[in-house]
């Protein structure tokens, strides 16, 4: 891993110790004896990283933490520490170290910290470029994952050619969010998106809501008919959301107006043709559900004519920081909040979350630590101890 380091120690068989150790591996290593020597090649070439000794002939290194060209630039700093400083080092992680290494120094622990700093700038940069680069407009992040420019790719084509879908995924994957991005990016675009949860309707009132119904179809049924959602989406779309609730008679239904393309209003006696294009999503395994006869397999091959799987967070952490970069920008409005950054220590931690909740939680993590930030950059003390944890 290549990258500059910046080695602010007084004593000169350490400096040399370490440039000897860390040059081979890559890194480019300036060094400097005393708190103004550091100031001046801070002002003049910010390093990557910061190696720090406690005492200096002409200062207490931690304040160099505080300089503007270390505070502003965010360089993350590993502090030095003799057995007597132990309380300095953990008081300067309090003010925003790396991570502070007892003397003699550990090389493979060393190495292990810089190259978690220099993720942690990595993933800073990469979210700044994003920034940078990104509109306010944008609804859906594709990422930098081979899996998900595939999906987009597939997703674009047969939003284009109008086919069925069948979006899978666990729970917070944003299967809703590509959806609407095949809708807006589809030949029925600025037609009508409807979607519709299976799981949240009885079932007995799903087959009303899908198909509508005649005056006074039913006991309780309104004295005018109702125009159902599958009438209401013509020549848009239709969006089932965990379609592996809807039960086996209801699917039966539905299989008979999607190979008919016409519905027939509870109560009715008149088919009414209907072209719209359906997009499925479930957080099941439907094939699976096909083998124990819960879903029926003719109508999931109908279903699924393109299948799109969206993988969960912890498979695509390199999407991170586009995500948080994107999170941050739509809520800052809603919000009233102006966070320009996001501190790298926040990235590295969320590189190490498990993410069970996946997108849905990273969201919602974000606001929550952006509803009680009053600076403009989100650091890791805003957020819960599972994730401070991990930094």
């Amino acid at each position: 891993m290549s990258g500059s380091l910046l080695i602010v120690e007084d004593e000169k068989n350490m400096q040399i110790f370490l440039t000897k150790f860390l040059t081979p591996k890559g890194y480019e290593v300036q060094n400097a004896e005393t708190f103004q020597q550091a100031l001046d090649l801070l002002r003049k070439n910010p390093p990557d990283v910061l190696l720090l000794d406690v005492r200096l002939p002409d200062g207490h290194g931690p304040n160099l933490l505080e300089e503007p060209q270390v505070r502003d630039n965010h360089i993350p700093a590993i502090i030095f520490t003799a057995h007597g400083d132990i309380d300095m080092a953990v008081e300067a992680m309090k003010n925003g170290a790396h991570d502070f290494m007892p003397k003699p120094i550990n090389l493979e622990r060393l190495e292990q910290s810089i190259q978690r700093a220099m993720e942690a700038v990595s993933m800073r940069r990469e979210l700044y470029l994003l920034r940078a680069s990104r509109t306010s407009t944008e609804d859906f992040i594709v990422g930098i994952t081979p899996a998900m420019k595939e999906i987009v790719d597939r997703a674009t084509r047969a939003a284009q050619r109008g086919a069925r879908l069948l979006i899978t995924g666990e729970n917070g994957t944003g299967k809703e969010v590509l959806a609407k991005y095949i809708y807006k990016s589809g030949c029925r675009s600025g037609k009508q998106f409807i979607d519709i949860n299976s799981a949240a309707i009885q079932d007995t009132m799903l087959e009303s809501e899908l198909f509508g119904y005649e005056a006074n179809a039913f006991t309780g049924a309104d004295n005018k008919k109702k125009i159902g959602l599958m009438e209401m989406a013509d020549n848009g779309i239709l969006f089932f959301d965990e379609i592996a609730s809807m039960s086996l008679d209801m699917q039966s239904k539905l299989l008979r107006a999607i190979e008919e393309g016409k519905i027939r209003r509870v109560g009715g006696t008149t088919n009414i043709p209907v072209d719209v294009q359906i997009i499925s999503a479930s957080n099941r395994n439907l094939l699976k559900m096909v083998e124990e006869q819960k879903f029926r397999e003719d109508l999931y091959y109908r279903l699924n004519v393109v299948e799109l799987h969206l993988p969960a967070l912890r498979e695509r952490l390199e999407d991170i920081p586009e995500l948080v970069g994107y999170f941050v920008r739509k809520l800052n409005p809603k919000l009233g909040t102006n966070i320009t950054d996001v501190h790298p220590i926040v990235l590295q931690a969320f590189s190490r979350h498990s993410w069970p909740g996946n997108i849905r939680e990273l969201s919602h993590l974000l606001e929550q630590a952006m509803i009680f930030c009053d600076e403009p950059v989100l650091t890791v003390s805003y957020f819960p101890p599972s994730i401070q944890t991990l930094a």
